[in-house]
């Protein structure tokens, strides 16, 4: 299923799909799917960055491939490396019948253990639709960036024994940051750019109509006013969307129709998530002032 061929009818796609996108991400959504080029987006925990994938994934009926990173990742778990295991087994079944194993049988194709970055390349490679999320980069070391310059730039991996697999149609290849580091200039050069926010008040109230239809009106109006006054103390983890989201939820199981000082206090451990951010919150009067 291709995707829509204009700002407006992505945006409206992605709403359908339950992501409510503001102009600014549905046309750098839009151009890195028009000029096959990757999406890095950047941005707080809980904002929708990887929900973006997610979701295009859906739309576009596509296979979606996603790499976790996170410290010491390398080759052999993100590209791909060789099965040993099998490769022994078959020396030792080549030598028990009296022939002698040779190195290219046994560094082919057939004993290659496909990684999340091959997989795609090779999904792609074979037309199907095909979405690779490359989550949470600045997780990674400094060096694992090096080995993506290839597959960003020409949709290619080079595999030493075997050869070069390229996609002419490449993924869809989105790319997270939370920015606990920066990613280095040559990665970002090779991709479409951009920095997912907090949501305004009326956005967030708008998000609320969508994950949790449910919700009152004036309850989701009390929940963005008050997912923004938290975002604005000191904490240090500041709650993100999804956390709005699933306020709204544990309201709705309690039975809450108002964000009373109670409630917040009672519920306060959905949304923030460390002791020290709780007292925060807890001295700064917030609740009190609802």
């Amino acid at each position: 299923m291709p995707f829509p061929g204009s700002v407006t009818d992505l945006n409206s796609a992605l709403r359908d799909e339950g992501y409510v996108a503001d102009r600014s991400l549905t046309v750098a959504v839009h151009l890195s799917l028009q000029m096959g080029k990757p999406l890095f987006l950047e941005g707080e925990p809980g904002v929708g960055k990887t929900e973006i994938a997610k979701v295009l994934a859906a739309i576009g009926d596509a296979d979606l491939i996603r790499l976790q990173c996170y410290e010491g990742l390398d080759v052999s778990h993100a590209i791909y490396e060789w099965d040993y295991a099998r490769q022994m087994l078959a020396i030792r079944l080549a030598e028990s019948s009296g022939d002698r194993a040779d190195v290219s049988d046994i560094m082919s194709d057939e004993f290659l253990v496909a990684r999340p970055l091959l997989t795609a390349l090779r999904s792609a490679a074979a037309g199907k639709p095909t979405v690779l999320l490359i989550d949470e980069l600045d997780r990674a070391d400094e060096e694992f960036e090096a080995y993506l310059l290839e597959l960003l730039s020409d949709f290619q991996i080079t595999i030493p024994e075997i050869g070069t697999i390229k996609a002419d149609t490449p993924p869809v290849v989105i790319i997270t940051s939370n920015r606990t580091r920066e990613i280095h200039d040559a990665v970002k050069r090779r991709c479409i750019y951009h920095w997912i926010d907090y949501p305004s008040v009326d956005r967030e109230i708008e998000i609320l109509s969508v994950k949790a239809p449910e919700t009152p009106t004036e309850l989701a109006d009390e929940l963005a006013r008050a997912m923004q006054k938290l975002r604005d103390l000191d904490l240090y983890k500041p709650p993100g969307v999804s956390e709005t989201i699933d306020w709204a939820k544990a309201l709705e199981i309690l039975g809450s129709q108002r964000l009373s000082p109670d409630v917040i206090d009672e519920t306060l451990g959905v949304v923030v998530k460390y002791e020290d951010d709780m007292a925060t919150v807890r001295s700064s009067g917030i609740a009190a002032a609802q």
